[in-house]
């Protein structure tokens, strides 16, 4: 379960990024890390720490909440 619920927030976190029309490498210079961790994310396989996840939710302009509809 907890796999699921990382691959849908990382679903939803692309989804506000390709509608931003970034690339991973500009949002991960927006909020201060690496492409690929950005990438991790998106697919569900890293758990971002919060703070990141408010730092992607500040720069891609929406609510954190956008982030945790499954």
């Amino acid at each position: 379960m907890e796999k699921d619920f990382l691959q849908k927030i990382g679903k939803n976190i692309k989804a506000e990024r390709v509608r931003k029309g970034l690339s991973q490498e500009q949002l991960a210079e927006l909020v201060g890390t690496s492409s690929r961790t950005v990438g991790l994310i998106e697919n569900g396989v890293q758990q971002p720490k919060i703070l990141l996840v408010v730092n992607l939710a500040k720069a891609l302009g929406v609510d954190i909440n956008e982030f945790l509809k499954i």
